[in-house]
């Protein structure tokens, strides 16, 4: 072993020695050019990738990645511990939080539809550096998304059957370390890698299976609304403190009683749980690249799957508050529990159907981008050229496929649901907030080939309060990225004050920091909204720019802000290792690298 860690510093060391030998050799204009160097994209070149997906097809692998385990799980679980009947607002906040974000992730589908998602939109308009940290981030998700949700289909099959599997893998192949899991869960490895040769052998026959999962899946959820009318009682929805305590045996645990038992601060925080219930939508934007009309397939995949996504939730939350008190709904198996309250006990395996055929397409979903992910960044030369190449019959990343299926497989089988949770959600949040970024950029840039390079900072101040320009230019256009980077952080102050602090309790310091950096943000967007803006037009366009995406940053910032101090050191150590690859490999074969331009002339060439 000590062998081993030797051999790790001495790696290491190389890496090191390597990484700073190259960064010496180059000027600081050279180094800071490298790492803002922007990627060009054109629509109409040829794609190595298939293009055989349909709006249908991508409408369904956005459905079925998204509305997986959680609508037979989420309602329940946040009625009762947070919203009480009201966790139908928790849904509905959520689901508008998710729409603004879809809604970006549309526009930039439209403006480049190429493989890769957020790290290609961050590569257009921001640069290289930034697009890598969102695509190295954007692995981390699908990687624990996958296998979180494989992990769940183990949970709930072994449920079902008694614990058959768990208890003889804890027999048989017992582990006792404390970071793992206590047995090694090889059905999920088993599941995961299954799953990731079907994705290898084709984008369309993989979509096919994943269009029957999420079929059956609706028509159960479909069903239970349905079934559910028959047996609602509205007067669950205005429960008094009295009947509550009476029903839970004088525990003082389920708040007040009525429509929000919890008050607002239990909506929101329901909402925060909810939001991860929309998670998967941007699966759809990853698969630009093989849709047959990306520009108009995207926009529509995007907003029909979230509001089909939010009526189902919507539906499920409203039948089991109406049905059940909120205090009596069952964590982990509400839809089961309703059914055997009220003699419907045959309906038990009907859900139960629906649960697995979610899972599934949950699975197909979240394992779907992944590769791609991987493909588009090793084919910019940022990520090992192996991991990119193209199958010639298949035409799908093989290799990459399989070897992101394995490194899946592998996090399933040794680790517990709970412990892959923890990071999935940053990844997340911090991809779409870029999104919504990139979309303010993108609009207010500069397409006219107008370099006016002799600008000062007094100039920028003048336009920023004064705004003289008629149309956009170079200093308009940096002014309003920087004006950007700038809103990003006071939101994190706002949310970071607003999310850890008791505004009521805490004195008058918290309140004067809240207005501080809400009045700084918000003269920050009004800045913005009044700069002359890009002339590009687009077969989509994010409507209210720039209120809509500052407001999509703004809740997604403060949703950041509520998660633990332990996800974000686990990302950072997630984040040191990306860093090292791109210092190491990236930075000098990234394909822009060879492409002797300018910097004054290296402006986003989006041809639509």
């Amino acid at each position: 072993m000590l062998t081993y860690y030797r051999y790790l510093i001495t790696v290491f060391r190389s890496w090191t020695t390597s990484i700073m030998t190259y960064l010496r050799s180059m000027s600081w204009r050279e180094f800071k050019f490298a790492m803002r160097r922007k990627k060009y994209v054109v629509a109409e070149e040829n794609s190595k990738l298939a293009k055989v997906l349909t709006t249908l097809d991508l409408t369904a692998l956005g459905i079925g990645s998204t509305l997986g385990v959680g609508v037979y799980v989420l309602a329940g679980e946040v009625s009762k511990k947070y919203a009480g009947p009201a966790v139908i607002l928790s849904f509905l906040i959520a689901a508008i939080a998710s729409v603004f974000s879809g809604l970006c992730y549309a526009e930039f589908g439209a403006r480049v539809p190429k493989a890769g998602s957020a790290y290609v939109y961050s590569y257009v308009s921001v640069g290289e550096f930034i697009a890598f940290i969102i695509g190295w981030n954007l692995i981390l998700e699908y990687v624990i998304g996958s296998a979180s949700v494989v992990k769940g289909l183990f949970t709930y099959i072994d449920s079902l059957s008694d614990e058959v599997m768990s208890k003889w893998f804890r027999e048989v192949m017992p582990m006792n370390v404390d970071v793992i899991a206590p047995y090694p869960d090889f059905f999920s490895l088993g599941v995961t890698v299954v799953f990731s040769i079907a994705l290898a052998f084709g984008a369309k026959e993989s979509s096919r299976v994943n269009n029957v999962f999420t079929v059956v899946n609706l028509l159960v959820v479909l069903f239970v609304i349905i079934s559910g009318l028959f047996h609602v009682d509205a007067s669950n929805w205005n429960l008094s403190k009295e009947e509550v305590m009476e029903g839970t045996n004088n525990s003082t645990e389920y708040g007040e009683g009525g429509f929000a038992p919890y008050g607002f601060n239990g909506i929101i925080k329901g909402a925060a749980t909810c939001f991860y219930g929309f998670i998967g939508f941007d699966c759809i934007a990853t698969a630009g690249e093989e849709a047959k009309t990306p520009q108009k397939s995207i926009p529509i995949a995007i907003v029909v799957s979230l509001l089909i996504i939010f009526l189902a939730y919507f539906g499920i939350s409203t039948v089991l508050t109406m049905i059940l008190p909120y205090y009596a709904q069952d964590e982990k198996a509400p839809l089961p529990h309703m059914y055997e309250a009220v003699d419907w006990e045959w309906a038990q395996y009907l859900v139960t159907a629906g649960a697995v055929c979610g899972l599934f397409s949950s699975l197909l979903g979240a394992m779907f981008p992944l590769p791609r992910v991987i493909y588009a960044m090793s084919s910019d030369g940022l990520l090992f050229e192996f991991l990119g190449r193209i199958h010639p019959r298949f035409k799908t990343p093989f290799y990459g496929t399989l070897i992101a299926g394995t490194f899946t497989g592998v996090l399933s089988c040794i680790f517990e649901l709970s412990q892959l949770f923890t990071m999935m959600s940053l990844g997340t949040l911090l991809a779409y907030s870029m999104v919504a970024g990139c979309v303010l950029i993108l609009r207010f840039d500069n397409n006219n080939n107008d370099l006016e390079a002799n600008f000062t900072y007094v100039d920028m101040l003048k336009q920023m309060f004064r705004p003289g320009k008629k149309t956009a230019t170079n200093l308009t256009a940096k002014l309003v990225a920087m004006e950007v980077v700038l809103y990003v952080c006071t939101c994190f102050g706002f949310a970071a004050i607003l999310s850890q602090c008791n505004l009521s309790e805490d004195g008058a310091l918290p309140i004067v920091g809240v207005a501080v950096f809400g009045s700084m943000a918000l003269a920050l967007v009004i800045s913005i909204s009044l700069q002359p803006r890009s002339e590009t037009k687009l077969p989509f366009m994010v409507p209210l720019v720039p209120w809509l995406p500052a407001l999509s940053i703004a809740i997604n910032t403060y949703l950041m802000t509520m998660l633990e101090a332990l996800t974000w050191a686990q990302c950072g150590v997630w984040l040191l290792i990306g860093l090292t690859i791109y210092f190491a490999y990236g930075l000098w074969h990234s394909a822009e690298n060879s492409q002797s331009v300018d910097d004054n002339q290296r402006k986003v060439s989006v041809k639509q």
